[in-house]
């Protein structure tokens, strides 16, 4: 039955996270921000809102293991396994804003993350100082959008839907959203149990892999129409929202314990990725995410989920 539960989990994962994005894409078109914006910003934080229903779930009910790693294996997967799989399946040209702000600004939280870490846990002023970051990045990031914009004849697509109906889609994605997390959280935990599989395990790899559902979803899709703005974009910002809106948010709720495996190891295999994608989306003028990169960072991916189970 925890088979049948956890299918169910990712299902309501997948369509909350969906509504969630047509929602707040929807009420960005009304304040008529760039692409790329929408991408690092609105729908990044839509697509990563199951990690953070996920996270705070498992840190109240006592699992930090699958907080932490679920925060983790998400950017693992993100770059590696929901990147290269949109590379391989169309290259994505690099906006130089991505290397020149983006990149430095993801890196940069997860070297802090490290660094708070390293007492095994995170605590609620550390909590703070990650929300505040967010706070400055979302407020930055528009601003400068929209001052690079101002004067210019730019198109900006229509709103499908009204601010009305778009709140409606945010809230209904909100309640299926708390309702998977719950599901995933719960039936992954006894999974774990009838395999002797360890949370962390789990959570690095079965939860992430299923809270970057709608990551994987949402930048193939936008790939393939040719929003290549928001493949890139998605992934920087959903990034740097697990880091400090997911782990920020649930840190000041309850401080999370971090187990000595995931700061010894994991955590760099996490900082590790996050330079590999730096390399791989230069040069600074015109770099693209060729398909033999997707390719590798796939590979990547695959080594990584190996090594974790049989270690």
């Amino acid at each position: 039955m925890d088979y049948l539960y956890l299918f169910i989990g990712f299902v309501i994962l997948l369509y909350s996270g969906d509504l969630l994005v047509k929602g707040g894409v929807a009420i960005s078109s009304h304040f008529k921000v760039s692409t790329l914006v929408v991408g690092v910003t609105v729908v990044s934080f839509g697509t990563s809102a199951p990690e953070l229903f996920v996270s705070l779930d498992a840190a109240l009910h006592g699992s930090p293991d699958i907080a932490i790693g679920n925060v983790i294996g998400s950017n693992i997967a993100n770059i590696t396994l929901v990147l290269g799989f949109t590379a391989i399946l169309m290259p994505l040209p690099v906006r130089s804003n991505s290397i020149k702000f983006d990149w430095p600004f993801m890196m940069g939280a997860s070297i802090l993350f490290y660094l708070f870490i390293l007492n095994q846990q995170l605590e609620y002023y550390e909590g703070i100082i990650f929300v505040i970051l967010l706070i400055v990045f979302m407020v930055w990031t528009i601003w400068k959008s929209r001052k690079e914009s101002r004067g210019l004849s730019t198109e900006f697509k229509s709103a499908k839907h009204s601010i009305f109906s778009s709140v409606l889609l945010i809230i209904a994605a909100s309640v299926g959203l708390y309702f998977g997390a719950n599901l995933l959280v719960d039936s992954a935990k006894n999974i774990a149990l009838d395999f002797g599989v360890s949370e962390r395990v789990v959570g690095l790899t079965l939860v992430a892999f299923g809270t970057s559902v709608p990551e994987l979803a949402t930048s193939a899709v936008a790939a393939y129409k040719k929003e290549m703005d928001i493949s890139i974009g998605n992934i920087i910002g959903s990034n740097i929202f697990n880091i400090l809106g997911v782990l920020g948010v649930t840190s000041i709720i309850k401080n999370i314990f971090v187990s000595q495996p995931i700061i010894s190891s994991d955590i760099f295999v996490m900082l590790g990725v996050s330079f590999l994608l730096f390399l791989l989306i230069l040069p600074l003028h015109k770099g693209k995410l060729q398909r033999w990169k997707g390719f590798l960072l796939l590979s990547v991916y695959l080594i990584y989920i190996y090594s974790v189970f049989t270690k």
